[in-house]
């Protein structure tokens, strides 16, 4: 088990250091995060934003999504990358909303995974920064590499990665502190060649001298 303490002191300073993280995708309501959110898998939110700026002027409900032609969406998504799962993804979520769900996006983790292309990460986020709700912590590549290097978890398993940061910090930060370590992973600790002379965490971190080029 990680030191709570520990973990405690790295969530403060990030916290200091980025008071304004947020999500950095651009959504207006709940379909628009989960469908920015759908888009967002393996390719730059900058991109999505990008594709999504003229999406969600035309498609406003969930509707026209289900009754969208795939064909033109694909094309419409394209530069996201993985374009036809996503395409067939985003539509039949769409369907499965309209026909279970009254055309509204469902506001709870047991419902959302039962759309077609979304899984706990996406659901975290959709109930987080569409409805307000914390039921658990997005895990994407930046917060499994950094719960990873810090110690937070030892597995690669995103659901028990999700697990142990639960366990770490207390429920009130679990929507935060994916945007601070998302943040972090980006500025600093990044992939290939962390920064880590510069990093504001390197008395805390467990990893410095095995990752520092």
């Amino acid at each position: 088990m990680a030191d709570k303490n520990r973990a405690h002191k790295i969530f403060k300073i990030l916290r200091k250091a980025y008071p304004h993280a947020k999500a950095a995708l651009n959504f207006g309501n709940p379909l628009e995060v989960l469908v920015a959110t759908m888009l967002s898998a393996q390719c730059t939110d900058k991109m999505v934003n990008m594709v999504t700026e003229s999406l969600f002027k035309k498609y406003k409900k969930t509707s026209d999504y289900a009754n969208a032609n795939i064909s033109t969406f694909e094309n419409e998504i394209r530069s996201t990358g993985f374009y036809k799962n996503k395409a067939k993804n985003v539509i039949n979520a769409a369907i499965k909303i309209g026909s279970d769900f009254n055309g509204k996006v469902p506001s709870s983790m047991d419902e959302l995974l039962k759309l077609p292309g979304v899984a706990r990460k996406t659901a975290n986020i959709v109930l987080f920064n569409g409805f307000g709700k914390i039921e658990g912590i997005a895990v994407d590549t930046h917060v499994r590499r950094l719960s990873q290097r810090l110690g937070f978890s030892k597995t690669d398993d995103p659901l028990k990665i999700e697990q142990d940061l639960m366990n770490l910090f207390d429920k009130k930060y679990w929507g935060v502190i994916s945007f601070l370590l998302i943040n972090h992973g980006r500025n600093t600790c990044i992939a290939k060649k962390p920064k880590c002379h510069e990093c504001i965490l390197k008395n805390l971190c467990h990893s410095k001298e095995k990752v520092s080029p």
